[in-house]
């Protein structure tokens, strides 16, 4: 072969190794970069599946029964002291006309004794405390009122949620208004029959002063002086005396409130798609304490009337043999009208409360993150 073309074969040779290597070297190539994306992949599934692993869900201990029991009760006390004046003015209107029957009534000497206690309207009765009494008579009692609510407000509350989520369908809170009123009767009914010891103590406590100024001899002379009283009087089932008015009071009055204001509240988000906000909650924390009151202020006179009524040795009452008895005597000696004495005041007294406890309840869940009632 010419030296001209074994060079040039020779040239053509080596020219096309490094296109041999080339070739060879790119699958390397393509194969080292495929591992490193892979291990990548690898890499950030492994960090996603240990970031995730790191923070695993956590229980909400804002919607807890623990946090929702306090909650209540501290809503519960700061309407309760509010409100209380008027609470206090609303027993002293439905005891009147008792107190006016009791007063007329003859004595041993065929002389009726003169009439001490006139009757009064809301402003009049309160004036005449403030007047005759002092200022700081207006929150006479309220130390059992708040133990009460201790009792009363967290069970009521907590019962009635517990009984939604039992009752609510497909996760929602909304409930029929059947089922809402279930739940807020057993509620209120469970929750009163628990507190009526407490109940029972304010309500003594709170005809005090109208006594001395009647000149009567007290009865008691604070909270635990009356429930010792009572406990020696009536033993532990005295405890309970009128339990059943009261707790036929509760049952209404949560009807009235816990379903009204659930109801209402779901139904102005649901329609007018408004978030849960203070408007919302003012609104229907109104119409709760209205028909609040409507239900409940009937109870509400036989249940006062039977507590407050003086007991024999053995703990039975003088003037009334149960609600059934107050009931009958109340609309025969004072007209039907009666049963609705103190109306005013208690719902005057029930809206405010239903107000500040709602608004109350909500901003303290929404600050400590809970959900919305």
């Amino acid at each position: 072969m010419p030296v001209p073309q074994v060079i040039a074969a020779a040239a053509i040779t080596t020219a096309s190794v490094p296109s041999t290597e080339s070739s060879s070297s790119a699958p390397n190539a393509a194969a080292s970069t495929a591992t490193s994306a892979a291990a990548a992949t690898a890499g950030s599934a492994a960090g996603s599946s240990g970031r995730h692993q790191l923070r695993p869900v956590k229980y909400n201990y804002a919607d807890s029964f623990a946090t929702t029991y306090v909650v209540s009760v501290v809503g519960a006390s700061i309407a309760e002291l509010v409100t209380y004046p008027l609470d206090l003015t609303k027993t002293r209107l439905q005891i009147q006309g008792e107190a006016v029957a009791v007063a007329l009534t003859p004595s041993p000497s065929g002389s009726a004794k003169p009439n001490q206690m006139q009757y009064r309207g809301m402003v009049a009765t309160a004036f005449g405390i403030v007047r005759e009494e002092g200022a700081l008579k207006l929150w006479q009692g309220v130390t059992p009122a708040l133990y009460r609510h201790v009792v009363y407000s967290g069970v009521r509350i907590c019962s009635y949620d517990l009984m939604r989520k039992e009752f609510a369908q497909n996760g929602t809170q909304a409930l029929p208004v059947w089922k809402s009123a279930l739940c807020g009767v057993t509620a209120g009914a469970v929750a009163q029959w628990l507190a009526s010891p407490a109940d029972l103590v304010k309500v003594q406590i709170q005809m005090e002063g109208r006594r001395r100024l009647m000149g009567e001899a007290p009865r008691v002379h604070g909270a635990a002086h009356a429930f010792r009283e009572i406990v020696q009087r009536g033993g532990v089932k005295g405890l309970w005396k009128g339990s059943i008015p009261n707790v036929q009071r509760a049952a209404l009055v949560n009807l009235g409130d816990l379903t009204t204001y659930d109801t209402i509240k779901h139904m102005i988000m649901d329609r007018l798609h408004m978030p849960d906000c203070h408007t919302v909650h003012v609104l229907a924390s109104v119409c709760a304490g209205f028909v609040a009151a409507i239900m409940g202020t009937p109870a509400d006179v036989v249940k006062t009337r039977i507590m407050n009524q003086p007991t024999d040795e053995l703990g039975r009452g003088l003037l009334y043999r149960g609600s059934i008895d107050c009931l009958r005597q109340t609309v025969g000696k004072e007209g039907f009208v009666a049963l609705y004495k103190g109306f005013l005041p208690c719902w005057i007294r029930m809206a405010p409360w239903s107000l500040t406890f709602w608004l109350s309840f909500e901003q303290i869940r929404k600050m400590i993150g809970a959900s919305g009632y």
